[in-house]
């Protein structure tokens, strides 16, 4: 049995790169932009108590993310102390991420985005970013992809563009 008294939560390194879920749109005819993220708001409105570190890397819509920019993302984490990670991502290339982002040790790290903008009204967001807070503290070692109440693991899942969804394949 678990102490609640004495539990003490590890920090959680958040690292954002951009995506739908930092997505800034100026008027329904205009292109979008990826802005500042907005992910370390959600989490304070949210008043999460576990200490967690933001670390942007990147800006880009997940389309425009390299073979080198997922390099670059994994030595970042694997730089970091912290043992549980979330990474906020683009949903159309999260899965080739969490691929790059196999094999870490004994990290957890959890791959979460958005469908629509956090700016926006209707947004899965909030959601996912606070399931994403949930996985990461209970999962076990691991790459995991974390969209709309489902926890999949990051080598088993893909976006079904038709369904705008994630299913496991």
């Amino acid at each position: 049995m678990v102490d609640a008294a004495a539990y003490d939560p590890e920090p959680i390194l958040v690292v954002t790169t951009g995506g739908t879920i930092d997505k800034v749109y100026f008027d329904a005819n205009s292109n979008y932009e990826v802005g500042e993220s907005v992910v370390g708001d959600l989490l304070r409105q949210a008043h999460v108590a576990v200490p967690f570190e933001m670390l942007g890397l990147l800006r880009k819509d997940s389309l425009d993310i390299t073979d080198e920019d997922r390099a670059m993302i994994r030595e970042r984490i694997a730089a970091r102390p912290e043992r549980r990670g979330i990474v906020t991502h683009g949903t159309d290339t999260m899965t080739e991420t969490a691929r790059a982002l196999t094999g870490l040790g004994e990290r957890t790290v959890v791959l979460t985005g958005a469908l629509a903008p956090a700016r926006f009204a209707q947004t899965d967001a909030f959601f996912n970013v606070g399931m994403a807070v949930a996985a990461v503290q209970a999962l076990p070692p691991g790459v995991f992809i974390v969209m709309n109440g489902q926890i999949f693991p990051g080598d088993g899942v893909r976006k079904d563009r038709q369904r705008n969804r994630f299913v496991r394949h």
